[in-house]
């Protein structure tokens, strides 16, 4: 039986992989959606990467899902999609999920907010 570990390593074999460098260069152009897939608790202790879109991870699928009730306008198949979480775990599985679905533009940051917040970028601070 394949370990969390496992599915994580093979997810990000599939998946476009940026660095938080990229996902910074990326972010200065038009129509990125940058998507904080963390559950809304771990943004209030540990803060927010200005302007990510809150989607946690549970309920991705269906707000990514055009047929879905839940669909949110933003989330567009052909549409950059960059996804993160708090270390780049979770994004590199919702990132499989999503070019699953047929999101053909998506990728995750690896090292999630972690990284992002200790290369010194831009954070909402938690209150």
């Amino acid at each position: 039986m394949p370990t969390a570990a496992d599915m994580v390593a093979e997810a990000k074999k599939r998946v476009e992989n940026l660095t938080v460098e990229e996902t910074a260069r990326e972010l200065q152009e038009d129509d990125v959606l940058l998507v904080d897939i963390r559950e809304s608790a771990e943004r209030e202790q540990n803060g927010s990467i200005p302007d990510a879109v809150e989607a946690p991870r549970g309920m991705l699928e269906f707000w990514a899902d055009p047929t879905s009730a839940y669909h949110r306008d933003e989330f567009q198949p052909h549409r950059r999609i960059i996804l993160h979480c708090a270390s780049g775990g979770r994004s590199a599985l919702a990132a499989a999920t999503l070019q699953e679905m047929g999101y053909d533009r998506v990728a995750h940051m690896d090292g999630g907010f972690k990284a992002w917040k200790d290369a010194g970028k831009p954070v909402h601070e938690a209150p």
